[in-house]
């Protein structure tokens, strides 16, 4: 058994998600692959990428800039019996999208089959858009069955003709909250092949959460509110800002971010316009490590996200399980999957998207109430502990693979 990995860039500080899925597959037996359509850009990585054994295979971000090796692969997998099939979905799916993209798609597909380990039984894709075209593709071509797992903007950005097709040429997919499991069935020609998954997580990566925090409520000492994430317009954190300049003036808060992103530029400069600069603070992407010592040191976790016009949504946040994991209350909004993880009033706090005046209100009776901290906090950390952790869900996908043994003691 050994299973091809088409991801769409590798390592990445924002999917830690993925790597521990991979390690946690290999610790069950499974042996992996890498192919990553596109070279890391982040100048760090998670301690968990170097635990990871799987080979990785850099495939041509972009054609021209490895013409040879593209033609040479497209010259030996078009031999392939396969390859016409694969041509003529292609051509299906270009007509219907005849972008540079499309063709990036198969051409990065024929690289892909040339470059196989030959032990390769199964393909398998990350995300339903980019990765899940070169794994149909170059599955058409090798005869190999292929699955995917989606996550969110893939699901909620990719045409559903293309999501139809995929989902009537793969074996199984699985995705991550109920909420796009339920949309993908209704796509799907047999729903029975859309499962959902849970990331989870691995809670040996995450010590128990500090016995004390502060009881300040905003009079003399700061409260810390931290929050982790890219800075893209679905995380919503314009509307996080304009909620914290929302807040009575009385109060002592600061406000940490984490995490990089291409608009991380304009929030500084929004949070200049709304006299808040004194009072938050930009650390830019970090790794796990660093993000898990932040989330022991705040006092309350926020995240704003939202629907985009173009229909790019979260599914479901692992910061927010790190952040219950560390026994830390959440301030959310209620879009996507998140409701899945956060009960309101029992394992957090929720208020309605693109809305910053629900959210400074929410902010203000957690900033005023340690006490109601506290209960939040240790109701989402039982919540994540009973429901999300990653072994039931990689058990499960092992499973998919055809492997049911469990990691060795250690």
């Amino acid at each position: 058994m050994s299973v091809c990995f088409v991801l769409k860039g590798y390592p990445r500080l924002s999917e830690t998600f993925i790597a521990q899925e991979i390690l946690a597959l290999e610790g069950r037996g499974i042996a992996l692959h890498i192919a990553s359509l596109r070279h890391p850009t982040d100048t760090q990585t998670h301690p968990i990428h170097s635990e990871i054994s799987a080979s990785v295979d850099y495939l041509p971000e972009y054609l021209h800039t490895e013409p040879r090796r593209v033609l040479e692969a497209w010259a030996a997998v078009r031999r392939l019996p396969g390859y016409r099939s694969a041509l003529a979905a292609f051509h299906a799916d270009f007509v219907r999208d005849p972008t540079r993209n499309r063709i990036r798609r198969f051409g990065q597909a024929c690289v892909l089959v040339r470059s196989l380990p030959t032990k390769t039984t199964r393909l398998h894709a990350h995300f339903l858009h980019t990765p899940a075209s070169v794994a149909r593709y170059a599955a058409l071509m090798t005869g190999l069955p292929w699955s995917c797992s989606a996550h969110a903007k893939d699901i909620w950005t990719t045409p559903q003709w293309e999501i139809r097709e995929k989902l009537a040429s793969l074996d199984w997919l699985a995705t991550c909250t109920a909420f796009g499991a339920d949309y993908l069935k209704q796509l799907a020609p047999h729903p029975e092949t859309v499962s959902l998954i849970y990331h989870g997580l691995d809670f040996m990566r995450f010590p128990p959460p500090p016995t004390q925090r502060a009881h300040f409520d905003g009079t003399q000492e700061p409260v810390q509110i931290l929050s982790v994430g890219r800075a893209v317009a679905k995380k919503g954190y314009e509307d996080l800002l304009e909620a914290l300049a929302l807040l009575p003036a009385d109060l002592n808060w600061r406000f940490i971010h984490i995490g990089g992103g291409p608009l991380l530029n304009c929030y500084r400069e929004l949070a200049d316009r709304l006299s808040l600069s004194a009072r938050v603070e930009w650390r830019g992407p970090q790794s796990q490590d660093t993000v898990l010592t932040a989330l022991r040191e705040a006092d309350i976790f926020a995240l704003t996200s939202k629907i985009t016009e173009d229909g790019d949504r979260d599914g479901l946040p692992n910061v927010l399980m790190e952040a219950q994991s560390q026994g830390l209350p959440v301030m959310a909004t209620a879009t996507a999957g998140i409701p899945e993880l956060i009960i309101n009033g029992e394992t957090g706090l929720l208020t309605p998207a693109g809305d910053p005046p629900s959210a400074a209100a929410v902010l203000a009776k957690l900033i005023h109430d340690p006490n109601l901290r506290q209960r939040l906090g240790k109701a989402g950390l039982q919540r994540v502990q009973t429901s999300f952790s990653l072994e039931s869900g990689a058990d499960e996908l092992a499973n998919r693979f055809g492997k049911t043994q469990q990691p060795a003691a250690a």
